[in-house]
């Protein structure tokens, strides 16, 4: 009996974390609008700076998508835990009963649904306007899914892994960048793929197994690097 509330207390804390944190993303919104608007521009700036032919900007809208969504998605990281390390609210997740593990993972929801989610909606005009055909637009979209969940979830794991550090806000991207690139090779594959006619679904399938792979052991170092930060 014991063991079944300690079950169903886990899943509503957890719930309870998430909601906090998107309550306090939509009360201050300028990370997630940041986020977009720096998605965007940047991507609107690629047609300025390598001319109006449409081919080449077609050819080369996979990756510039997929950088635009990688370096957006930075953007807000080093504010992940940061806030709360300063305003002692991080000790009091620490000590709600949820294991650390799981307040990161909750964090990094949080990060997904408030950032990623954004650029989800915002990729498709920009794909357009970069001249990608509408029907791999679908293949965009899935392959940014599961690459905007891998940049949290490591994007999280190095932000507490930073948290506390001097210059932690140049060192996140050090970290982050080199362990997203596989996320970033594979998504702008299988979009490259899909404008070829060649098949798309191998590329998709290893992010989905980088999914995989990330979702148990990013939040573990994460909880790792929370419970050493607030000792």
């Amino acid at each position: 009996m014991k063991a079944g509330l300690m079950r169903a207390s886990i899943p509503t804390l957890l719930a309870a974390v998430i909601g906090r944190d998107l309550r306090l993303a939509l009360r201050h919104g300028a990370d997630t609008l940041g986020s977009v608007l720096f998605f965007i521009l940047a991507g609107a700036l690629f047609p300025l700076a390598l001319g109006p032919s449409p081919d080449l900007l077609r050819r080369m809208a996979p990756g510039i998508v997929w950088v635009c969504a990688l370096l957006a998605a930075l953007l807000p990281l080093d504010r992940l835990f940061g806030s709360e390390l300063e305003d002692g609210s991080l000790d009091q997740l620490m000590l709600s009963g949820l294991p650390p593990a799981l307040v990161a993972l909750a964090k990094m929801i949080a990060h997904w649904l408030t950032t990623g989610l954004p650029l989800l909606l915002a990729a498709a005009p920009l794909a357009i306007m970069l001249g990608l055909p509408l029907p791999v637009l679908p293949i965009l979209l899935g392959g940014l899914a599961l690459g905007t969940a891998i940049l949290s979830l490591i994007g999280g794991m190095a932000a507490s892994i930073v948290l506390g550090a001097r210059r932690g806000g140049v060192l996140l991207p050090l970290l982050v960048l080199p362990l997203a690139t596989p996320a970033l090779i594979f998504g702008a594959a299988a979009l490259d793929a899909a404008q070829t006619g060649l098949s798309w679904r191998p590329d998709l399938e290893l992010l989905g197994a980088f999914l995989a792979g990330a979702l148990p052991l990013c939040p573990l170092a994460a909880g790792a690097g929370l419970r050493a930060a607030v000792e």
